[in-house]
């Protein structure tokens, strides 16, 4: 870091290294100095839009770069695992997108290339850093809530599924459908909300029902009509934690969901209240002379959820330090995750060795 800042490159110019590219240019502790992506005029052009001096032919050559000090991976699944290792490997940073890896070992993998090479690697869980999410953390570590002792979570699309076809629906490449892609942040910021708690048993079920008949087709993505779908388009699951609590997760990318919004929804359960996040809008509850009574969760102040993620990680950088969103959270994630597609495929309670 001879200028002072931290260097960065990005790996991947599709639509989330773009939304890295702009927030980075709102943390002056950080540059972001070189990318890269698969197609190569894509990364090039992304270069000139947000002034970025060196383009590199592909990521290995991006890794070898002795001026770059960190690294953000904003690419398919199914690259996660390798290219993290690698950049540990090459004594690089890592900022990650979601998921970790596409299965638990692979996340494995990742988490021992860490320690191994005494670098950071931080999970890119923006949904941790909402004005809203930042509250009901508050509240919660006040003891606002009591003991958290069960809660729900989920995300419900009625007709989302990305780019039919492409490696979003193809499990050897993204890992799984909706569960993956969208239930891992609800799984993340619950889990983060409740403390963190180990989980040790998951019991789950995943259902195929739009994606197969090329039904309930979102507008995310590109189509590619000559591919495949082979992932789930609904998933549930109950998972059980060593200090006794639970959590339902259920997800979606397309359903007959009657009743139900679309918006990403959290409740926890708690000894002296529970607390929900809707949406933008959050909920207390408790009762006071037998009757229930409901108060808003106003939203802390502050900058975006991307750029207060970002600040986080170079400060992480800068003073070597713990990432909230940890490597270990997202072993812990990807552990979850593929505990219920295996109880799906079994039929039976997993349970979760650590």
């Amino acid at each position: 870091m001879t200028t002072g800042k931290v260097r960065i490159g990005m790996i991947g110019a599709g639509a989330i290294g773009d939304v890295h590219m702009n927030v980075f240019k709102r943390v002056p502790e950080a540059e972001m100095v070189a990318v890269t992506d698969a197609y190569l005029p894509m990364a090039q052009e992304k270069a000139k839009v947000h002034g970025i001096e060196r383009v590199h032919d592909n990521p290995q050559a991006l890794l070898e770069d002795s001026e770059i000090d960190a690294v953000i991976i904003g690419v398919p699944n199914q690259y996660h695992a390798p290219l993290a290792i690698e950049a540990l490997k090459n004594g690089k940073h890592v900022l990650l997108e979601k998921p970790m890896a596409i299965d638990a070992e692979s996340a494995r993998s990742i988490v021992e290339a860490m320690e191994a090479s005494g670098k950071i690697l931080m999970m890119a869980h923006q949904m941790r850093w909402t004005g809203l999410a930042r509250a009901f953390k508050q509240h919660i570590e006040k003891g606002d809530l009591g003991r958290i002792y069960h809660g729900k979570t989920g995300w419900f699309r009625k007709k989302g599924i990305p780019g039919w076809g492409s490696w979003f629906t193809r499990k050897d490449q993204a890992g799984g459908g909706p569960l993956i892609d969208i239930g891992v942040h609800m799984l993340d910021l619950s889990l983060y909300l409740m403390g963190n708690p180990r989980p040790v048993s998951v019991y789950g079920a995943t259902y195929a029902e739009f994606g197969p008949k090329k039904r309930g087709m979102g507008t995310w993505g590109t189509p590619n009509w000559d591919g495949y779908y082979d992932v789930e388009d609904l998933a549930t699951a109950l998972i059980k934690m060593d200090n006794g609590s639970t959590l339902s997760l259920e997800v979606s990318w397309a359903a007959h969901a009657a009743g139900l919004g679309q918006e990403p929804f959290i409740h926890l359960m708690g000894t002296e209240a529970g607390g929900s996040i809707v949406g933008d809008k959050g909920t207390l509850v408790t009762h006071a002379f037998d009757q229930v009574v409901e108060a808003e969760i106003k939203h802390l102040g502050g900058e975006d959820d991307r750029t207060m993620m970002s600040k986080h990680f170079v400060s992480c950088i800068l003073d070597n330090k713990e990432p909230i969103s940890s490597a270990l959270s997202g072993y812990t994630n990807n552990r979850i995750l593929g505990a219920i597609y295996e109880s799906c495929k079994t039929g039976n309670e997993i349970k979760l060795n650590w």
